[in-house]
């Protein structure tokens, strides 16, 4: 009888080893579902960071578009640039984004 009990204590120390390593198991692959969740958010943020990098680029053309449409006199861009000591580009840009409205754009550097 002796050899019986041995037998069952052998069962029961191997059952809990099978269950401890059954845990482990599990364990380990949920950290891979995991990383594999991770590595697909990752996927999903980078696509929206692109898509909106791409939108930001499209306004911008858009913008220079519009500005370089604008019609400006070359001689308030001269005073601009020679009164306020300013680059050429600079004062340029500013009366384009006000439209050429020379007062609009000295107001504005100004402030």
């Amino acid at each position: 009888m002796e050899g019986a009990d041995e037998g069952a204590a052998d069962r029961v120390v191997d059952s809990k080893d099978m269950q401890q390593q059954s845990k482990a198991l599990d364990k380990l692959t949920d950290r891979v579902e995991d990383r594999q969740l991770d590595s697909t958010r990752v996927q999903e943020a980078m696509a929206s960071i692109a898509a909106s990098a791409e939108a930001d680029r499209n306004a911008m053309r858009l913008r220079e578009k519009e500005l370089a449409a604008v019609k400006i006199n070359a001689a308030d861009v001269d005073i601009i640039a020679s009164e306020l000591e300013l680059d050429k580009k600079v004062a340029e840009r500013t009366l384009r984004e006000h439209k050429g409205d020379a007062v609009a754009a000295v107001c504005y550097l100004l402030r």
